[in-house]
């Protein structure tokens, strides 16, 4: 896991008050990026279940809807963190967030750097979801919410999401090992992206 400059729009009858929690929602061309709500465990379990969707990105397969549910309360509700769904079905597609705090930049205030987050149901690999709804988080990031940079990592092995980094334009900083809540250890590869590389790759009249 996106006003997010000028390409924002807000959906009418699906806004953030409707879906209850967390920042507005956010229109692309194909994606509503929007405020999570606890009906939607269901869908959520339906994709998180999947056993090789969680270890990609360190976590645990969901084990039930009651457990998708507790997720969503107390880890999707943060500000930042939105449900990724299909702007013309409404189908729920995966999740991608900007998660605070953030010290990879010591120089630079927690406040002004976020983690980003994301992951996306198997069903919708390869169909260029992932960059479209992470570049228009980023313009939210680094327009509305006055960000100075975002950072985001990724296993070694995990090509998808070397991808979908790349194409956002973020830059490579260090590979480490790290150990995830499955105390599973993986070489971590890490990669940030600064306000003034993405003035450079999308102009400052984003911003306007």
């Amino acid at each position: 896991p996106q006003s997010a400059g000028t390409d924002r729009g807000v959906y009418n009858g699906l806004g953030a008050a409707e879906r209850g929690l967390g920042m507005k929602t956010l229109e692309t061309a194909r994606l509503l990026l929007t405020p999570w709500r606890e009906e939607d465990a269901e869908a959520l379990y339906a994709l998180a279940s999947d056993p090789d969707i969680g270890p990609m990105c360190g976590w645990e397969p969901h084990r039930s809807v009651e457990d998708s549910r507790r997720i969503i309360r107390d880890v999707f509700s943060a500000p930042e963190v939105c449900a990724i769904l299909s702007r013309e079905s409404g189908t729920l597609l995966g999740a991608v967030g900007l998660q605070p705090p953030s010290e990879m930049f010591p120089e630079l205030p927690a406040t002004r750097q976020r983690e980003l987050g994301y992951w996306l149901g198997r069903a919708y690999w390869g169909h260029g979801i992932m960059p479209e709804a992470v570049q228009a988080l980023l313009r939210y990031g680094f327009g509305e919410l006055k960000l100075e940079a975002v950072w985001c990592s990724h296993y070694d092995w995990n090509r998808q999401s070397r991808r979908v980094i790349e194409k956002c334009g973020f830059r490579y900083q260090f590979t480490k090992k790290t150990t995830n809540v499955m105390n599973a250890t993986h070489e971590t590869v890490f990669y940030a992206l600064k306000r003034e590389e993405w003035d450079s790759l999308h102009g400052k009249k984003e911003f306007v």
